[in-house]
């Protein structure tokens, strides 16, 4: 393990798995600082770690990840490479696009635009979100309907993304299984669970940093959701549609009324 000082105010530490080649730790030490450098809060620590696969004719054999605390939040990064130096390079890259996309949500956040719905866990816990309303349930309607194309990514970026943006649920598309999944925070602090649409086994092996849901994904309408929704009073409902097989997420919404997010076709 190296520990890596940039400076009497920003704290490095890089830590080493496998034999990751020399020079590495002090090149990573340098890209972190490059990420970072236009980040106008304060950086409190910068963690990075390096690991090379011991079996040079594994995919992508060398990883790289990356967590910066920003002012008490939270900002994660992982990829895969072929070479260590290119997973670096790709780190800082993705690390530095995380970072201007924190900075312009908790712009929003502030002016109070479209990013202030999705109130980060760090503000909930702290009191700053605004009181969320109970209207009656037959009052309640889908007054929000986002549709996108859903992110390919690996359940560890997804839950990167997840932290980094402070949200309860990420929904995206698994790069290995092509299945829609969610990842999400239950129970406890710290923890989350992947669930992902499709019969038979499941999408995912569960990992150190997240569970597989065991349950099937309901195939039901939008009306049978809310209806479910309304019984069991859960945050969201992940669904696949009966007639496409996609997956999308039906959720509440601060003002007591509820959203819909389906991917774009």
């Amino acid at each position: 393990m190296n520990r890596l000082k940039s400076s009497p105010i920003v704290d490095v530490l890089v830590n080493s798995r496998g034999p990751v080649p020399e020079g590495a730790s002090e090149y990573a030490q340098e890209k972190m600082l490059a990420a970072i450098a236009h980040v106008s809060s304060p950086v409190l620590a910068v963690r990075a770690q390096l690991t090379q696969a011991a079996n040079p004719s594994a995919s992508r054999p060398a990883t790289a990840q990356a967590v910066v605390d920003v002012n008490g939040r939270p900002v994660r990064a992982h990829v895969a490479a072929d070479t260590m130096f290119e997973a670096v390079d790709l780190l800082q890259d993705r690390l530095a696009a995380r970072l201007a996309r924190t900075r312009r949500h908790i712009g929003q956040e502030h002016r109070g635009g479209p990013a202030a719905e999705g109130t980060s866990r760090e503000n909930r816990r702290r009191g700053h979100s605004p009181d969320r309303q109970q209207p009656p349930a037959e009052e309640r309607r889908i007054v929000r309907h986002k549709s996108f194309s859903l992110g390919r990514q690996t359940p560890e970026e997804a839950l990167i993304d997840l932290e980094s943006m402070g949200y309860d649920f990420w929904l995206f598309t698994d790069m290995t299984s092509g299945r829609d999944s969610v990842v999400y925070r239950y129970g406890g602090i710290g923890r989350h669970r992947v669930a992902s649409v499709g019969a038979g086994s499941p999408a995912h092996e569960a990992g150190p940093l997240f569970s597989v849901s065991s349950a099937p994904v309901p195939e039901c309408s939008v009306d049978e959701a809310v209806r479910r929704m309304r019984l069991t009073g859960l945050p969201f409902v992940f669904l696949a549609d009966a007639a496409t097989g996609r997956g999308r997420v039906l959720y509440h919404r601060y003002d007591g009324h509820y959203g819909l997010i389906t991917p774009a076709r």
